[in-house]
């Protein structure tokens, strides 16, 4: 995957609005886009807006993480 910063909006700590991370596969096709905020992550796959990505709150983020 390539992955790119896509728009930084932050100081030292994440905003409200947040960072915007652009993603690619090794072929370059562009996945989608990772919007990181201080209270949520959005998945929006494609050409998604975030108002209609798939949202995981951080909590669910860490418990799914601490699935694996």
């Amino acid at each position: 995957m390539k992955v790119n910063i896509k728009d930084l909006s932050i100081s030292m700590e994440i905003k409200n609005k947040g960072i915007e991370l652009d993603v690619y596969n090794t072929n370059g096709k562009h996945r989608g886009d990772l919007v990181i905020t201080k209270t949520k992550i959005i998945w929006c796959p494609g050409r998604t807006d975030p108002s209609n990505g798939k949202i995981l709150t951080w909590q669910k983020f860490i418990d799914m993480m601490e699935k694996l």
